[in-house]
């Protein structure tokens, strides 16, 4: 009888098979039955032991090492109440340790996950300072003010009634105080420029835009003069009269009228003016705020 030639893979299938057979055989000259690799299972720690020694790092001060054990926590029981709480404290870990950037982005994915949670305003207020916090001072851009002012706005408006909403407003007028200051300091250098123009739509932007902070009594009087340097006389008597209607006892409006009489002008409200409705709205938001 003719032999049939078995080829390797049929040789190999065949021990195989015997392999199965004898069961306890060593020998495997194919390799078929190396040990294959297993993957070592490590338990999770138990969550609350995790928390607690996170705990632990933040009243050491060891902000760092209280971050990572809150970010174990809340990979390793990821989508649970622990891995909600462990995010907030991650937040809050990098805030007290100044890593305000770091702190920023965790609120926000706080946020993005639990909307609805009863935390939710913590951590928009921790994302809002954390913006505060790194206000730079007036000589600088003021791009981290403008966030922070963004921020805070967002906390009171979405969280209206929550514990931090007074703290927010009382921060918002500091930001807003902050954002105007830097506007009369581009506009003053305008004004010693004599670009006068220039320097007006500055003066102009901070009465628009910041027209409840203790810069906008100088920028009425800054307009006044820079008005009064063009010729523009009935737009200085307009800006001295509404700084002396809603400012009567400031140093600025004393300034304001003064400069007007060294023309033999006298303060003169246009109530049609963009400044004089500017003010109008202003008072009666107050009145209506106070009834």
């Amino acid at each position: 009888m003719r032999r049939i030639p078995r080829s390797r893979k049929a040789s190999a299938a065949l021990v195989a098979m015997l392999g199965l057979g004898l069961g306890g055989c060593d020998f495997d000259p194919t390799g078929l039955f190396a040990e294959k690799y297993k993957p070592e299972v490590v338990q999770n720690t138990p969550a609350d032991k995790l928390y607690s020694e996170g705990l632990a790092k933040l009243e050491d001060s060891d902000y760092e090492a209280a971050v990572k054990k809150f970010d174990s926590l809340d990979k390793q029981y990821a989508y649970s109440d622990w891995s909600r709480k462990a995010l907030l404290m991650t937040a809050y870990s990098n805030y007290q340790g100044q890593k305000y950037d770091d702190a920023i982005n965790a609120s926000k994915r706080y946020l993005q996950r639990h909307p609805a949670s009863k935390d939710a305003a913590y951590a928009q207020y921790l994302m809002a300072m954390s913006q505060y916090k790194q206000i730079p001072d007036v000589t600088r851009d003021q791009d981290r003010s403008e966030k922070a002012l963004v921020a805070l706005q967002e906390l009171v408006q979405r969280y209206p009634t929550s514990e931090y909403a007074a703290d927010a407003k009382a921060k918002i007028q500091i930001t807003r105080d902050q954002l105007a200051g830097k506007e009369m300091e581009v506009g003053r250098f305008y004004l010693e420029k004599r670009n006068f123009p220039a320097a007006i739509n500055r003066f102009r932007d901070v009465v628009a835009k910041y027209q409840t902070t203790r810069h906008a009594e100088e920028a009425l009087m800054r307009l006044t003069e820079a008005y009064m340097a063009l010729g523009i006389t009935g737009e200085a008597q307009n800006s001295a009269a509404v700084l002396g209607h809603n400012f009567p006892d400031s140093p600025w409006y004393k300034d304001a009228h003064a400069l007007l009489q060294t023309g033999g002008l006298q303060p003169r409200e246009e109530k049609s003016s963009f400044l004089s409705k500017i003010y109008s709205s202003v008072m009666g938001r107050k009145t209506a705020s106070a009834e």
